[in-house]
């Protein structure tokens, strides 16, 4: 156990009492009560429970009859059942590091191996973990380490070599007042927000699906320019219903944990903008339903109810996601260092380079490599980890709002 610091005297002598049995009411108070007796001040006070067991430590002020606490503390635990350890010492615990980072690593499972390698690397960087907690048990495992002593830029560039071998996600945050204010979350759209790519799935309609699809993978790698290539694939749209828009919108499967993220973060005060190379009568519409506050996106010329193959206005591109982003947060009031952007394609890359963490999910190589973190789990709500919210906080506030959830298997 390494609890938090406090302004007690370094000089003073101090007693470090540890607490240890099966979970029942009234522990705390018990123990507390029978400190109360002996005039000590409480330097300290942490405690964690798994799976029935607890451990309770307190760091108190030394008092004069030590003798006579012990003995008053053994009969104490005996009668709850517990055990106790007392060590002697002098003063609180040592200052903390300067450098501090939040690591949070997600697994589907979360093997002990890949902890292992973990916890290695974060020793190996000079790095020490002083509390770990569980975000999440279900539908993955997500664990959040508070680190001090290792710089953060350095342990998000080694761990990332660990988590791509054990396969598991890992990402490394700075520990600092940003991550309890009110964000903006930028989102891209196309299999970010939503499964598939919208262009394909008009491109269907259009007898053009294959040819549609294997242009956007290469745009989306990086491998072609992006607004020739949305302007090639979109002439193929040449022709098509209007009504076409309304077929696919309903088609749209929205990823899981969407909905829940948005909704659970707005409860906060999050902000939420969605940014795409798609399309403003998708994403428009898709903003409207899920409560996200901007929208920005291509514009498909309409005329006497056909699409034209067209665009209309200036292409919103790689560059033009990242002047979103921008816009997005001056229009809103927050920091461009208090931004969050999520995207999986080559086009993403500087709107994530622009935010103050970039995520990159379930994205191409190259956006992996480029991002802050990467995330490769199914659940777009598992973003909410990293921002120190657990699930069964999220499933808290779904429950006052009358909203079910579906219970955690046994």
């Amino acid at each position: 156990m390494h609890p938090a610091m406090s302004s007690h005297d370094a000089a003073d002598d101090t007693l470090l009492i540890t607490v240890t049995g099966a979970d029942r009411p009234g522990v705390t108070s018990t123990v507390l009560e029978s400190l109360a007796g002996f005039g000590v001040s409480v330097v300290d006070l942490e405690q964690i429970v798994m799976r029935g067991r607890l451990v309770l430590g307190v760091l108190v002020s030394a008092p004069r009859d030590r003798q006579r606490l012990r003995s008053t503390l053994e009969s104490t635990v005996e009668v709850l059942g517990m055990t106790v350890e007392i060590e002697k010492g002098s003063g609180d615990n040592r200052t903390r590091h300067r450098d501090r980072a939040h690591v949070t690593v997600i697994g589907a499972p979360l093997k002990a191996s890949a902890m292992a390698a973990i916890a290695g690397r974060i020793a190996d960087c000079g790095g020490n973990i002083d509390r770990i907690e569980r975000m999440a048990r279900y539908p993955v495992t997500a664990l959040e380490l508070d680190v001090s002593g290792a710089r953060p830029d350095r342990l998000r560039k080694l761990l990332a070599v660990d988590a791509a071998s054990h396969r598991i996600d890992v990402a490394v945050q700075p520990a600092n007042l940003l991550r309890h204010g009110v964000r903006l979350i930028v989102m891209d759209v196309d299999s970010t927000l939503i499964q598939g790519e919208v262009i394909e799935m008009l491109a269907e309609h259009a007898g053009f699906g294959a040819e549609v699809a294997d242009v956007t993978e290469r745009a989306m790698r990086g491998e072609l320019d992006f607004e020739q290539s949305l302007r090639a694939r979109v002439k193929l749209l040449a022709g098509l219903d209007e009504s076409v828009l309304d077929e696919v919108y309903d088609a749209i499967v929205v990823n899981p944990g969407a909905r829940t993220m948005v909704r659970t973060l707005r409860r906060l005060g999050y902000r939420f903008a969605i940014v795409s190379g798609g399309f403003s009568q998708i994403t428009d519409r898709l903003a409207a339903d899920l409560g996200i506050h901007r929208a920005r996106a291509n514009t498909l010329e309409i005329v006497d109810g056909k699409l034209t193959g067209e665009v209309v206005g200036p292409v919103v591109d790689r560059a033009g996601k990242a002047t979103a982003l921008r816009e997005f947060a001056a229009d809103l009031g927050v920091p461009e260092d208090a931004t969050i952007a999520i995207g999986d394609g080559a086009n993403d890359l500087d709107m994530l380079a622009a935010a103050g963490l970039g995520i990159a999910y379930n994205a191409r190589a190259v956006v992996r490599e480029a991002a802050d973190t990467a995330l490769n789990v199914p659940y777009l709500d598992a973003i909410m980890y990293l921002l120190g919210i657990t699930r069964e906080e999220i499933e808290a506030a779904d429950a006052a709002a009358g909203i079910i959830t579906p219970a955690p298997p046994v």
